[in-house]
C-alpha cells in the first residue's frame, strides 16, 4: 500500500512517542502494518524513494507517423492537433480512430513546450508619479439600465500603476472628447501631475504617419495634434504602447478587469441595475472607485510627494465647430448630421461638441440641444424642423430620404398605413403630415392617443377627427376674464396695522 508524505511524517513522530507500529498506523489512516514497516527499514518519505516512469505504459499509435507530423509542425507551429488528425485520417493505410484525437493533442501540445518559445510577460519596475494609464473599457455585460431603457457604454479608466489609484467617467465612445473628459476628471481628482500619460493605439490620440514621417516600421503611429495640445495644456509626457502588445498597457488592464468585478459585486448587492439618471450612475461608481482607492493612500502618498500640484485650469471640455446649414436644413457635424430649426437654412452656425450633446449657437443664443451621435453616416432628423417645408411640398414627403424618421411612433405608421390603404397617395400624405403638424404644434402623446382610438374603431376618419379628439392646448380659446376693481382702503388699513407694530 502507498502512502503520502504526510502520513509518513505522522507515523514516525507517532512512533517516537513510543506507539507500536499498529497503533501508529492507525493514527495515519494506515491499515497495513506492512507500510509502516516499509518506511520505517527505508527512513525515506514516499516522494524520496520514487522514481520518475521513463517508458510508456502503451503503444504510441503515431509512432509510425510522429516524424512527418514534426515536419509539419515546424514548417507551420500554428497547425492545430484537428487539422493534422484529419490529414493522418485521409492516408491510406493509416486507420486512426476519432477517439484517438486527443492522444495526438496530448503529445502536439507536449512537442509545443519543448521545441517552441514563448513570449513572455516582462513584469516591470513602476516608479511612483511616473506614468497615468488610461484606456477605454465597455461596460455593456453589467446590463445597465437608465429608467428600463438599455445603456450601452464605456468607461474612460485611468490608473496610476505604482499605486493603483483609479478613476474614470462614463462615455459613449472612445473619442478624443472623451479622453479628454476622462484625462481631466482624473486629474482634477487627483489634484497633481504625473511626469506622463499613456494610452494605447487608439484613433481617438494616435494616427497612421505617412511615409516621410516615418522613422521605424511602416505600422509607426504618430500623435493627433490636438491630443498633443491638451497634454502640453498640463505639461504632460505623450506615451503609447507598441503596435499588437496590449501587455504593455497590463496595468490598465488588470484594473478594468477589477473594477467591473466590484461594480458587478455591488449591483448584486444593491439588487437592481437600474438607474434614474446618467448622473445618479456615475454617482455610483465614483463610489466604488472611492472604496477602492482608500486601501491605497499609502502608496498614492508616495506618488503625490513627487508629482507636481495641478495649477492650472482645466481645458475646456467641448470642440467648438463653424458650420453652415445645408439647404435641406440639415447640419453635419463630423460624420453625421442633425436637422435644426429651418430659419437657420443657409447660415453659419456654432456648434459646441460635448461628449453627450451639441449645442447649437446663432448670434451668441443656443438655439438647439441635442444628443450626440457617435460613429458614421447617421442622422437625427426632428420632424418639427421639416414639417412645414413639408406642408408646403406634400408631394416631397413620400419620396424624402429621411421619411422614416417622420414617424416618431408605431401608432403614426401605422397611421400613414392605414391612410395610404384607402386614400390616392397625395391625399393620404397630405393628411398625415396635417396630423403631424398637429404633434408639432401640441403634444405627441395627445395625437399619438387619438390615433390609437381611431385606428381601434376601423372607421373613416382624417385630420379633422383627430384635431377633435385631441383639441391642442395651444388652439383652445382663450377664456374671457371679467375686470375686477381694486380696493385701496384695504391696503391703507394694512398699512396702519403695521405701523402700529413698528410704534409699540
Amino acid at each position: 500500500m502507498t502512502a503520502t508524505d504526510a502520513q509518513v511524517r505522522l507515523m514516525m513522530k507517532e512512533r517516537s512517542k513510543g506507539k507500536t507500529q499498529e497503533q501508529a498506523a492507525a493514527k495515519a489512516n494506515i491499515r497495513s502494518r506492512k507500510t509502516m514497516q516499509k518506511y520505517e527499514r527505508l527512513d525515506k518519505l514516499p516522494s524520496e524513494i520514487k522514481e520518475p516512469r521513463e517508458y510508456r505504459t502503451r503503444p504510441d499509435p503515431f509512432e509510425a507517423d510522429w516524424a512527418e507530423v514534426e515536419k509539419k509542425l515546424e514548417d507551420a507551429p500554428e497547425l492545430e492537433a484537428k487539422t493534422l488528425f484529419d490529414w493522418l485520417c485521409e492516408r491510406e493505410g493509416r486507420p486512426y480512430q476519432e477517439g484517438q484525437l486527443r492522444t495526438l493533442q496530448r503529445r502536439i501540445s507536449n512537442w509545443r513546450v519543448l521545441h517552441q518559445s514563448q513570449e513572455l510577460s516582462l513584469e516591470q519596475i513602476h516608479h511612483p508619479g511616473e506614468v497615468l494609464q488610461t484606456d477605454g473599457t465597455y461596460m455593456n455585460e453589467l446590463k445597465i439600465t437608465l429608467q428600463q431603457e438599455p445603456f450601452e457604454h464605456l468607461l474612460i479608466h485611468s490608473v496610476l500603476p505604482y499605486s493603483n489609484w483609479e478613476w474614470g467617467r462614463v462615455v459613449q465612445s472612445e473619442s478624443l472628447l472623451a479622453i479628454r473628459l476622462g484625462l481631466q476628471s482624473a486629474l482634477i481628482k487627483l489634484g497633481h501631475l504625473p511626469k506622463a500619460h499613456q494610452t494605447d493605439n487608439t484613433t481617438a490620440a494616435t494616427h497612421n504617419l505617412g511615409i516621410d514621417g516615418r522613422e521605424k516600421s511602416p505600422q509607426e503611429r504618430g500623435f493627433n495634434e490636438e491630443y498633443l495640445q491638451l497634454l502640453a495644456h498640463y505639461g504632460l509626457e505623450a506615451r503609447s504602447i507598441h503596435l499588437a502588445r496590449p501587455n504593455e498597457n497590463g496595468d490598465i488592464e488588470s484594473s478594468n478587469g477589477g473594477l467591473k468585478r466590484a461594480v458587478e459585486q455591488h449591483l448584486l448587492m444593491r439588487g437592481s441595475r437600474d438607474f434614474e439618471s446618467l448622473a445618479v450612475y456615475e454617482a455610483f461608481l465614483f463610489g466604488i472607485m472611492e472604496k477602492r482607492n482608500a486601501g491605497r493612500q499609502q502608496k498614492l502618498a508616495e506618488e503625490l510627494a513627487v508629482m507636481k500640484p495641478l495649477a492650472v485650469a482645466p481645458w475646456p471640455q467641448m470642440r467648438e465647430l463653424n458650420v453652415r446649414v445645408g439647404n435641406n436644413g440639415i447640419l453635419r457635424v463630423g460624420a453625421n448630421g442633425y436637422t435644426v430649426p429651418s430659419g437657420l437654412k443657409g447660415k453659419h452656425v456654432d456648434v459646441r461638441v460635448y461628449e453627450w450633446q451639441i449645442e447649437v449657437w446663432y448670434a451668441n443664443q443656443c438655439v438647439e440641444s441635442l444628443p450626440r451621435l457617435t460613429g458614421a453616416n447617421h442622422y437625427r432628423i426632428n420632424y418639427r424642423h421639416v414639417i412645414d417645408s413639408l406642408l408646403r411640398k406634400p408631394g416631397g414627403f413620400r419620396n424624402y430620404r429621411y421619411r422614416e424618421d417622420l414617424f416618431p411612433q408605431e401608432v403614426f405608421h401605422q397611421a400613414w398605413e392605414s391612410l395610404d390603404a384607402h386614400l390616392p397617395p397625395r391625399k393620404a400624405d397630405l393628411i398625415y403630415l396635417r396630423i403631424l403638424k398637429q404633434a408639432a404644434l401640441g403634444l405627441e402623446t395627445d395625437v399619438a392617443q387619438a390615433l390609437t382610438l381611431l385606428l381601434a374603431t376601423k372607421t373613416t376618419w382624417d385630420d379633422n377627427t383627430v384635431a377633435e379628439l385631441v383639441q391642442p392646448e395651444g388652439l383652445r380659446a382663450i377664456p374671457d376674464l371679467t375686470p375686477q376693481a381694486v380696493n385701496l382702503f384695504l391696503y391703507d388699513q394694512l398699512l396702519e396695522t403695521e405701523a402700529c407694530h413698528v410704534s409699540a
